[in-house]
């Protein structure tokens, strides 16, 4: 099942951001809502999806994706539980979420997020997109590295090479970013699949 987008061409269009010639606008933002989806570590749309949870005794445990309104199948290591409560969008069970004295893995099927994505989202979502489309559009989309200096007489750039600080290409997020979208949306867990 496809997600819901989080920014379309209309959204594009809002912020004044032209598609190139010969650049299909579909695709840049498709891979700029998986790069912003990956680092949230939830759809942030509402959707149904199948995530697992580190558990740990305390008897709440808190849910990505939030809004949750809906919680079905639940796992505690592999095995189904059904003495839990959803409460203001985090699941109580009396007995903790571990099923003997080590950490466990909670296995759960979620319905939640957003029905109408943040706007500070969908621009986040435009703006990598819009990156990537003016890149492809002066034919400049491959990566050669950061520029790191300029000469103008006798023209010369210098790049760096490859370094752990820089992206891999230009829809890839800083982490920086990637730890706002994470502490955000909840995004501590592995997601599972989208349902």
């Amino acid at each position: 099942m496809a997600l819901q987008d989080i920014a379309t061409v209309a959204d594009l269009t809002a912020r004044n951001i032209t598609v190139p010639a010969g650049v299909e606008a579909g695709e840049f933002l498709a891979a700029a809502q998986d790069a912003v989806r990956d680092a949230a570590g939830v759809p942030i749309t509402r959707e149904t999806f199948t995530v697992t949870i580190g558990g740990r005794a305390d008897q709440w445990l808190d849910l990505p994706g939030q809004p949750v309104v809906v919680v079905a199948d639940v796992e505690l290591d592999a095995v189904a539980v059904t003495d839990w409560k959803l409460v203001d969008g985090r699941l109580w069970r009396r007995d903790g979420w571990e099923a003997i004295d080590a950490p466990s893995n909670v296995t759960l099927t979620i319905t939640g997020g957003l029905i109408t994505p943040p706007k500070d989202i969908v621009d986040l979502v435009c703006s990598l997109a819009g990156l990537g489309m003016s890149l492809a559009g002066d034919g400049e989309y491959a990566s050669r590295g950061d520029q790191i200096g300029m000469r103008i007489d006798d023209y010369s750039e210098q790049y760096a090479s490859g370094s752990g600080d820089r992206t891999a290409g230009p829809l890839e997020l800083p982490e920086l970013t990637r730890d706002r979208l994470r502490a955000r949306f909840g995004g501590s867990v592995a997601l599972v699949r989208s349902l």
